[in-house]
């Protein structure tokens, strides 16, 4: 396994980050402890997680995902200090007003019981799921200042932020003095570039923000297991897949991947995630997994080397406009 600089930092993580989104969904608890062994074994030190992850599962109020976490903890031979935890903090965590959103009052609240959920002294990483429009940025980057400060966290960061507004936090946080965002989660692959390409990844790079990728797979179309003229696979994600990227650019996609998958005796989904990692603003690409096979398959990904000539054709064949 590869290690990379997050951003600007001197903190080191793993280029493929464990994703536990499917931790108490679509993966019990046994499982998931297994799945962590594994991801450990294979050399990942680094692992996603958010405080609102499991909460849409029926009878689930959130931080199942965090727990589950908190537990094997508990119970591994890895040492705490080996392991970079990032979870979240913004979604809903219960029916008061306050106990949502970006304030000082809720950041305050959500991180105590983050901690208490990882079992945990501090959080590695600490990071804004998405914008709060009603709460001054000021508010908020105050609030993670003085929780990086206090050592409860190490570093912070943000996801799903725009490059104005991410750019409009860096300001506020060099200009007051605080600690400012080291990483940015964007929605990234290779059926959905522009977004990152356009603005947010030039100016990750001049400002040294390390670039953590969500949906590296997009939602498994990238797998491999979506193509021309064959049912849809038995998959809760399967309709919207139909509809965001089973269409000739998607079904191209898949056709350049299978050319270099066979080229490396490689997987489809292998080379996507090898993709991502060529692409130097990227730290480290989030993969989830229901199951240790699914997790020992993608993780190969990190081990394809594409070549100059690979790389570019599949920039052409998923260019944007």
């Amino acid at each position: 396994m590869e290690y990379r600089r997050l951003g600007r930092t001197g903190l080191k993580v793993s280029t493929i980050c464990l994703g536990t989104m499917q931790f108490g969904w679509t993966a019990d608890e046994a499982a998931a402890h297994a799945i962590l062994d594994e991801a450990v074994a294979l050399g990942c030190n680094f692992i996603d997680t958010a405080d609102v992850y499991s909460r849409w599962v029926e009878g689930n109020d959130g931080g199942v995902s965090e727990t589950i976490i908190g537990n094997w903890l508990m119970h591994t031979d890895v040492r705490r200090e080996n392991l970079v935890i990032a979870t979240k903090v913004r979604g809903q965590m219960g029916t008061g007003p306050n106990d949502q959103g970006l304030s000082r009052q809720h950041i305050l609240n959500a991180v105590e019981a983050s901690l208490d959920r990882l079992q945990t002294d501090y959080i590695d990483l600490y990071q804004v799921h998405w914008p709060d429009e009603e709460t001054p940025l000021e508010e908020t980057l105050t609030t993670l200042n003085d929780l990086v400060r206090g050592g409860l966290v190490r570093y912070i960061g943000c996801s799903n932020f725009p490059a104005w507004l991410l750019t409009k936090s860096l300001w506020i946080s060099d200009v007051l003095g605080l600690a400012r965002f080291d990483s940015l989660q964007p929605h990234y692959n290779l059926v959905h570039r522009a977004e990152f390409e356009r603005e947010l990844q030039p100016l990750c790079l001049d400002q040294g923000i390390g670039v953590i990728p969500y949906s590296p797979l997009a939602a498994g179309f990238l797998t491999g297991k979506y193509r021309r003229d064959a049912s849809l696979p038995d998959s809760a994600r399967a309709g919207g897949v139909q509809t965001r990227y089973m269409n000739e650019q998607g079904f191209a996609t898949i056709d350049a991947l299978d050319a270099v998958a066979q080229a490396h005796k490689a997987t489809v989904a292998q080379v996507a995630i090898a993709w991502i990692l060529a692409n130097t603003a990227v730290s480290s690409a989030i993969i989830g997994a229901n199951n240790m096979a699914q997790l020992t398959d993608t993780v190969k990904g990190a081990e394809i080397k594409l070549t100059p000539d690979e790389k570019a054709e599949l920039d052409r064949v998923t260019a944007w406009k």
